[in-house]
């Protein structure tokens, strides 16, 4: 018999891909994934609790790549909060694009309960955290409370937008998916069009301006 061979995180993951594209489906088990592919089934719960788990971490791990990509660009770190998120999504969902099949299969193809689906509670943490990173420019509140539920705010509208985003890719069947891409643009600038504060602050200082010069014609 073979020896067993030593196995690392991104190899059961390969492996793992592998497997559910060739059988449309999930192993039966860890012993029988294990076996089939020549090493110890100890060896898998170093890295990974269950199946479901490696279905969470490669979308993290989708993540992981498109930063790691973006931040070996000079560029990218001269960018507004704006161009950031757009290099963002057109990183992540080249990746997604690499990985079609697979992530369509995890995904449900197209399950309208994709919003709660687990499979994307370790993305949607660093996606969230990523976004308040950005520091967006927003209005200032003035009051600690009012500023946390607008933090809050912005994140959730930032998923929820993401999740629309993966909606429409994997409902996309034009050629190199560039309705996604125009998709991509229009839904992030439209979003920071929205959240411009500057048109805001010039009405607020200007009804300061109009206040303070009846004031004082009084």
């Amino acid at each position: 018999m073979a020896p067993k061979k030593k196995i690392k995180a991104e190899d059961i993951i390969s492996l793992y891909m592998d497997y559910y594209l060739e059988n449309g489906e999930a192993p039966k088990s860890v012993y029988h994934f294990a076996k089939v592919n020549n090493f110890e089934e100890k060896d898998f719960y170093q890295f990974f609790g269950s199946f479901e788990a490696i279905d969470n971490h490669v979308f993290k791990a989708f993540f992981d790549q498109t930063v790691k990509l973006l931040e070996k660009s000079e560029e990218y770190g001269t960018f507004d909060p704006r161009n950031k998120l757009l290099s963002f999504y057109f990183t992540y969902f080249e990746l997604l694009t690499a990985n079609r099949s697979f992530v369509l299969s995890i995904l449900g193809n197209g399950d309208p309960s994709m919003k709660s689906l687990k499979v994307l509670k370790e993305l949607r943490s660093a996606f969230t955290e990523y976004i308040t990173e950005l520091e967006i420019e927003t209005l200032d509140l003035k009051e600690e409370k009012l500023e946390k539920l607008k933090d809050k705010s912005i994140k959730e509208s930032s998923w929820t937008q993401f999740l629309v985003t993966l909606k429409f890719w994997m409902e996309d069947s034009s050629a190199g998916f560039e309705k996604t891409d125009m998709f991509i643009e229009k839904s992030v600038n439209t979003g920071f069009d929205l959240l411009d504060v500057k048109p805001l602050k010039s009405v607020i200082d200007f009804g300061k301006f109009l206040f303070k010069e009846k004031i004082q014609m009084k």
